[in-house]
């Protein structure tokens, strides 16, 4: 069966009848274009938990990780490989200290481990509705980029650039930053992370084309 797929025409729709919750189920699909609507408008998402009983609902997932949900933008979760150990460190550290919650999905040392493990967990956070944004850092970035636009609901960018993190934000909506450990200083992966945290989602005709990635999307989701 499919997975529900919740995008912002849809919220959209219930708030011009006068609704101000959505309805989804536990392993939805919110788009992030859906969760900002319904975060600016103050609509609550509430995710069914397939455990509980009929009518019963588990609605902390989206609540905490839409864009309202916490100072300066919500949950940030973070993973890293063993090879981007040391960075994620720093880079929580900021978050916190720019007002973001943060979700540490590990590593939680240097031993070596395989980046995929840790950047599916990052996307997965943000595909089901548990952290706002992901942040995943690895040795080159390119690697967990692609594990990460694997997961649905994903957009996922590898920036090394102040450049290049405004426009994945401003004209590609993405929801996942990738960086390398190896590929940027400290301090350029600090002013990267910033940036794409803080820059938002310039719509116009940047959101047809986000609506026509999701469309693609839609045609495999089985």
């Amino acid at each position: 069966m499919a997975r529900q797929l919740i995008t912002e025409s849809h919220v959209r729709e219930l708030l011009k009848k006068g609704s101000r919750q959505v309805s989804a189920s536990r392993d939805a699909i919110i788009t992030s274009l859906a969760a900002d609507f319904a975060a600016e408008h103050k609509m609550t998402i509430v995710r069914a938990d397939a455990s509980a009983p009929p009518g019963k609902a588990d609605p902390s997932p989206t609540q905490l990780g839409s864009p309202s949900a916490a100072p300066g933008g919500g949950i940030v979760a973070f993973g890293a490989d063993h090879g981007g150990f040391q960075l994620k460190e720093v880079l929580m550290k900021q978050a916190e200290k720019l007002g973001y919650a943060v979700l540490d999905l590990g590593t939680s040392s240097e031993e070596p481990c395989d980046y995929p493990d840790y950047a599916y967990a990052v996307a997965r956070a943000v595909s089901v509705g548990k952290a706002w944004r992901g942040v995943m850092v690895d040795g080159a970035g390119i690697g967990s980029c692609v594990v990460a636009n694997k997961v649905p609901g994903v957009r996922a960018a590898c920036c090394s650039n102040e450049l290049v993190a405004r426009n994945a934000r401003e004209h590609n909506d993405t929801n996942v930053l990738t960086l390398g450990s190896r590929v940027s200083g400290v301090e350029v992966c600090r002013e990267v992370m910033r940036i794409w945290l803080e820059t938002p989602f310039a719509g116009g005709r940047h959101k047809g084309r986000i609506d026509k990635i999701t469309d693609i999307e839609r045609r495999y989701l089985k």
